[in-house]
């Protein structure tokens, strides 16, 4: 077990409440990770190998978002959400008084938190770390150029796009309701929005984008994708012909979604996940309560858009 070490005050904290503040980072097994190197690379991210793992990271900041492991199939291995240092002893006490069981961390995870499964078995983490969360709205660009001034770049010096975060994992579950129960219950998430008991959308409460998280009905685990924020509409069409030019041509967008409000393209990764590109998504500040909804279908997608692929919401964890 690592040490704990004292982190600095936070900025963002909803007094006398408990819950996790962050996710913190993801992992995921793939059989080859070296498709995972090329894919996450072309997207904008750093790639970085350590301990026959690929840590994902975004450029210049130093948070360690996630890591993909080579195993059998592809598969959610783990989810881990960030907390503050003396809100652990509170989270072992809810979690004892819920009666939810302690795990060991996996083999080969450093970590100084607490271990166990939620309602569909998959290892969750609380953590000591500081947040990353976003203590504001993320900026969004809309620059033009003004009259007589060429506003787009030639093709040959196009910038080549960087996410600057991960900004949430939407992530496959066999019970919607039992699943905001839980994650409500046992790590303090709000529910910010749903549509009946196919999806939902949970925020933090000590200030966080409209939703770190989502799940969506299938018939297992499993995760769907992970979205990473870039500043502008821009920048998630650069991002697209960026993938393109790679090869990666299977996906979604351009849109625009109705629950979180963010811009989005969707890039099929080499498994049938996807890694997302959005922009100016809903923020909930930490002394906002927000309302949440129940939402018909129609009002629960996407604004505008082209029709989504026909497999879009298929869970290929459990297909395979």
């Amino acid at each position: 077990m690592t040490q704990i070490r004292p982190l600095a005050q936070p900025v963002n904290r909803r007094p006398g409440e408990l819950g996790v503040h962050s996710l913190d980072r993801f992992n995921f097994s793939v059989p080859d990770v070296e498709l995972a190197r090329k894919f996450y690379s072309s997207f904008g991210l750093e790639v970085r190998e350590e301990r026959n793992a690929l840590h994902i990271y975004t450029h210049g900041h130093p948070h360690r978002w996630g890591s993909v492991v080579e195993g059998p199939k592809k598969k959610l291995q783990f989810i881990s959400f960030a907390a503050f240092e003396d809100d652990l002893p509170r989270f072992r006490e809810r979690l004892d008084a819920l009666r939810i069981g302690r795990i060991d961390p996996p083999p080969g995870v450093e970590s100084n938190g607490i271990w166990f499964r939620d309602p569909n078995g998959t290892p969750i983490e609380i953590r000591v770390a500081e947040k990353s969360s976003p203590n504001e709205k993320s900026s969004h660009e809309s620059i033009s150029s003004p009259p007589g001034v060429q506003g787009a770049p030639a093709c040959s010096t196009k910038p080549f796009v960087r996410p600057r975060r991960l900004a949430h994992m939407l992530v496959f579950t066999r019970d919607i309701p039992q699943t905001i129960k839980f994650y409500s219950e046992a790590l303090g998430l709000r529910l910010s929005d749903r549509s009946g008991d196919m999806i939902a959308f949970m925020h933090g409460i000590h200030g966080s984008d409209h939703h770190m998280i989502a799940f969506v009905k299938a018939e297992g685990p499993g995760l769907h994708h992970l979205s990473w924020d870039v500043p502008s509409v821009n920048q998630i069409g650069l991002g697209a012909m960026q993938m393109a030019d790679k090869g990666y041509v299977a996906g979604w967008g351009l849109g625009r979604h109705v629950l979180g409000s963010n811009y989005f393209h969707y890039v099929r990764d080499p498994w049938g996940s996807y890694a997302e590109y959005s922009s100016d998504i809903d923020y909930i500040p930490v002394d906002h309560d927000w309302r949440s909804g129940d939402h018909p279908p129609e009002d629960s997608f996407y604004v505008w858009g082209p029709t989504p692929p026909a497999d879009f919401a298929i869970n290929h964890e459990v297909a395979a």
